[in-house]
C-alpha cells in the first residue's frame, strides 16, 4: 500500500492548540463511519535526542493520549497521513530549530512509515531534510561493550540522512525530518 503525500488535501482540525502539539479531526472510514483522531507532538524522552519532538497518533484513549495499536480502516489514507504531516510541518516551521520523529508502534508500521519516505521524495524533499535513526551499542577494542551503571548495554542513537536505497526490510529503528533550511 502506497501513501501519497498532498499538503492541499487534508483533513479540518476539530481542535487545535496554540503551539500546534495537539490537535483532532475526523477521518471517515472504509465501513462509512467516522474516526477521532488525535495527533500529538511530545518532547523525545531520549535525552541523547535533544530537540526532538515524537509525533503520534490514533483513536483518542479518554485520557489525553491515544491508541497506537488498533488497525483502522481508513477511507483514504493519503489524506490522514498529509493531515498528520502538515501538523509536523506547521509545528517545525513555528520551531525551525525543533527534529520531528515518527515512531513505529510495531514492524508494520515501521514499514510503512519507511515505504512513505521512499515514495514521496520527491514531494517532501521540498519541506524537509529526512533522516533515519538505527541504535548502536560501543563496543571497545578490547571486546567488551559500554555498560550503564547496572552492567546493561547502552544503546545510542545514531541519526543519518535517510538512505533511499535502503530496503524495506532494513528499517530504520526512528524515523524524523527538520524543516529544509
Amino acid at each position: 500500500m502506497q501513501v501519497n503525500i498532498n499538503f492541499d488535501q487534508t483533513y479540518s482540525p476539530l481542535t487545535l492548540a496554540n503551539d500546534l502539539t495537539v490537535m483532532t479531526f475526523e477521518s471517515p472510514q472504509i465501513d462509512g463511519s467516522v474516526q477521532e483522531i488525535l495527533i500529538l507532538i511530545s518532547p523525545h524522552p531520549d535525552p541523547l535526542l535533544p530537540g526532538v519532538f515524537n509525533l503520534g497518533f490514533g483513536p483518542p484513549d479518554g485520557n489525553g493520549a491515544f491508541k497506537d495499536n488498533v488497525r483502522l480502516k481508513h477511507a483514504n489514507l493519503n489524506i490522514v497521513f498529509s493531515t498528520v504531516l502538515l501538523l509536523g510541518l506547521a509545528f517545525l516551521e513555528q520551531n525551525p530549530m525543533a527534529t520531528i520523529g515518527i515512531d513505529g508502534s510495531d514492524d508494520l508500521r515501521a514499514r510503512f512509515y519507511h515505504r512513505m519516505y521512499k515514495s514521496n521524495k520527491t514531494y517532501l524533499n521540498d519541506y524537509f531534510v529526512a533522516i533515519g535513526v538505527d541504535w548502536y551499542v560501543r563496543i571497545f577494542r578490547d571486546g567488551d561493550y559500554e555498560k550503564d551503571e547496572k552492567g546493561y548495554p547502552v544503546a545510542k542513537p545514531r541519526p543519518e540522512p535517510f538512505d533511499y536505497e535502503r530496503d524495506n526490510k532494513d528499517l530504520y529503528r526512528y524515523y524524523m525530518f527538520r524543516l529544509k533550511n
